[in-house]
């Protein structure tokens, strides 16, 4: 079974949205403890979870629920991007194809449970049996299986060597432990028994989950992780409707800290505010355009099918758009220009767009769209049905497609039939090939370059739209087993240039992590830590 072969179609929620910003609101909700006299800190959120069954979700929401209870053999610690033992005492390569964990002693879920290497081989079994389509069990595409020898003792086989990206793999969201005597072996497991069965070992155990209203966390005593203990000892969440509302809560003192999703034009005015202040952490949220090579125009299952066609409908697009227009007037500087697959900050990361489409410096560029389209025989304009999420991206993206119609359709290049849909019709028609060219957003499983290669280049990736180049796929390979770092730069940048030519999909737009803050909570330099994960227990109030 090959790398290519193992990875499986993601047509699940997808880890992304819109800027993921946190504002917390001075001398509010925070100073009050609760009934108990413990500190507290209330959060507001559009997010909405899915599942917390780690194998049966896998989107920001749904994550942000599991990384605060549940325990992870890897994580990485506030301020890195790199991972280290969590629960886990160590955890290495003992062979080429052999990863060894060694867990620590004494382990236990909240429920009084003992938290063993049995637990962790049923986890990972059961991702890989339920195979949920709204969960992440293809980033096991490498997993040949897993044997616990002991009660300490975890072995994972691999199916190719030296994997460089496997230690990522384990702290993202299908590395959640969790307790056999609570979850199904063989089907996600109902919110309602997971928290009546307290699975619960990461740094909050979950009191109460009223789905889609609100969710209160209690620090957990016992927790023996890399984090230490959480900082505040209950965290409420409460979600919203909309960004609208959210706002209004935080200006009336309801909550200490807004996270996912305010529109620019609030971020825009918080900015200006004397009452917090606005702190830029790094991020590694895109938004890009996906074709179907199926069913775009001239694709390979329409009636006028033809390969350079579709290629040139394709660049033609990627001459077209404005990323600086999208960035500034739809975003308001809120998202940047993007040009490459792999976003600016990660370790071979390029700007492979930047020359090959529009006018060679970032611009749009109608003339050489056009000369693309004549060349190859297309006549204009082209029709190009285009569908965009309306309640998973945040409040703009309406406006963002609206404004790429208009570029797209101002040289009469295109004619641009331009539809939304809600998330749970949309995720499930765009896998059926009922999108001809759709909108995604993706925030990484883990901060490398190849969570935003793998997913999307592999044959029967997440992207589910048909693009397969046997050299892509083998340098895909390469550089997830490549040890030298150099050489695996090389190899990643080298994938780029390929994917540019063919151009399956278009990067558009790069977001960054931003917290507008009060003086009442503490923490923030910690949630906006490298690993990308905005954990509850670094906040505070003093």
């Amino acid at each position: 079974m090959t790398r290519a072969a193992a990875i499986a179609r993601r047509g699940g929620v997808v880890a992304a949205g819109s800027v993921a910003v946190l504002v917390l609101a001075g001398c509010t909700a925070g100073e009050v403890d609760d009934a108990e006299g413990d500190a507290t800190i209330t959060i507001g959120t559009t997010e909405r979870v899915t599942s917390i069954d780690p194998a049966g979700s896998y989107d920001n929401g749904s994550f942000q629920v599991m990384s605060q209870v549940y325990p992870f053999l890897l994580s990485s610690p506030y301020g890195s991007s790199e991972v280290e033992p969590d629960i886990a005492e160590s955890a290495e390569f003992t062979s080429p194809t052999e990863y060894t964990v060694t867990l620590q002693e004494g382990l236990e879920f909240a429920n009084g449970n003992a938290l063993t290497s049995s637990d962790v081989k049923f986890s990972f079994d059961r991702q890989l049996a339920i195979a949920d389509a709204d969960g992440p069990s293809s980033l096991l595409y490498n997993l040949a299986g897993v044997e616990a020898p002991d009660d300490l003792t975890v072995v994972f086989e691999l199916l190719t060597e030296d994997d460089q990206i496997f230690p990522f793999i384990l702290s993202s969201p299908v590395g959640p432990i969790v307790d056999e005597d609570v979850f199904a072996a063989d089907a996600v497991t109902p919110d309602a028994e997971i928290v009546e069965g307290a699975p619960f070992a990461g740094q909050y155990v979950i009191e109460e989950f009223l789905p889609d209203e609100q969710v209160t966390y209690r620090a957990n005593p016992d927790y023996a992780g890399l984090l230490g203990p959480a900082a505040t000892e209950v965290v409420e969440v409460t979600y919203y409707d909309d960004a609208s509302e959210l706002r209004l809560h935080v200006e009336e003192g309801d909550i200490d800290v807004a996270h996912r999703t305010l529109s620019p034009t609030d971020l825009a005015e918080l900015r200006e505010s004397d009452a917090v202040q606005v702190v830029d952490g790094p991020g590694g949220e895109i938004r890009f355009i996906v074709f179907n090579l199926d069913t775009m125009p001239f694709g390979a299952q329409t009636e006028d099918a033809d390969e350079e066609q579709a290629l040139a409908v394709r660049q033609a697009v990627a001459d077209l758009i404005d990323r600086s227009a999208l960035s500034d007037d739809v975003y308001l500087g809120t998202f940047t220009p993007l040009q490459s697959f792999v976003p600016t900050g990660l370790p071979g990361a390029t700007e492979s767009l930047l020359e090959r489409y529009g006018d060679g410096s970032g611009g749009p560029d109608a003339d050489a769209a056009a000369a693309r389209l004549e060349e190859a025989g297309v006549q204009t304009p082209v029709a190009l049905d285009l569908q965009y999420v309306t309640d998973r991206y945040g409040p703009d993206s309406e406006a963002e497609f609206a404004a790429i119609t208009e570029q797209l359709e101002a040289d009469g290049l295109f004619a641009v039939t331009l539809e939304g849909a809600e998330w749970e019709e949309f995720s499930e028609q765009r896998i059926a090939d009922a999108y001809p060219a759709y909108q995604l957003g993706w925030f990484p499983d883990y901060p490398d370059a190849d969570n935003y290669l793998t997913p999307f280049f592999l044959p029967d990736g997440y992207l589910a739209n048909h693009y397969e180049n046997d050299e892509v796929t083998d340098l895909i390979i390469a550089q997830a087993t490549e040890a030298d770092a150099d050489e695996r730069v090389a190899l990643i940048e080298e994938i780029q240039e390929l994917v540019a030519d063919d151009l399956p999909s278009l990067p558009v737009l790069q977001g960054a992590q931003t917290v507008v803050a009060g003086t009442d909570v503490t923490g923030l330099e910690q949630t906006l830590d490298a690993s990308l994960t905005f954990r509850y227990g670094a906040l505070a109030v003093p």
